[in-house]
């Protein structure tokens, strides 16, 4: 009789133990994936917020695109994209204190950077407009940069 109960512990034994070995491998296998899916949506962010800035420059660019539509200017000490630089009202692109912002009005208004909406975050905008090539060079707030170049379909007849 003896001999019966020690087997059915021992069994009994086993079976736990069988059963924390599947629960701690099951236990590994979901950090493990947490961790991956966590460093795959960083990875991801991080690259959609620098290319979203340069989209949307890019985009902002193409709608304005016609003769003399398109210009870089020094905007209150930082460089700025003027769309629409000879109609009555002009979209201002610029960074300015740690934003990409835009600031929408009377071409000949006198505004000032801090006028302007928030975009998105974005540490420094280097522009620059020369033979109707446009590059915009666009730091998000990792330090990593981003660089466009656009043909502008109206070429020569942009203003620089």
């Amino acid at each position: 009789m003896r001999e019966k109960q020690v087997k059915h512990h021992i069994d009994g034994l086993v079976a736990l133990l069988l059963f924390g070995v599947f629960a701690a491998c099951v236990l590994v296998v979901l950090l493990t994936g947490a961790d991956a899916y966590r460093r795959l949506t960083e990875r991801d962010q991080a690259a959609y917020e620098r290319r979203t800035g340069v989209q949307y420059i890019a985009t902002r660019v193409r709608q304005a695109d016609h003769a003399g539509g398109v210009a870089v200017e020094d905007f209150g000490g930082v460089d700025a994209l003027v769309l629409g630089a000879d109609e009555v009202y002009a979209a201002r692109v610029y960074c300015y204190d740690g934003w990409l912002m835009e600031l929408y009005a009377l071409a000949e208004e006198p505004m000032e950077p801090q006028d302007g909406q928030k975009i998105l975050e974005a540490e420094a905008l280097a522009l620059s407009l020369e033979d109707g090539v446009l590059e915009a060079a666009l730091t998000a707030p990792d330090g990593r940069s981003e660089t466009l170049r656009l043909s502008l379909r109206s070429g020569e007849g942009a203003a620089s």
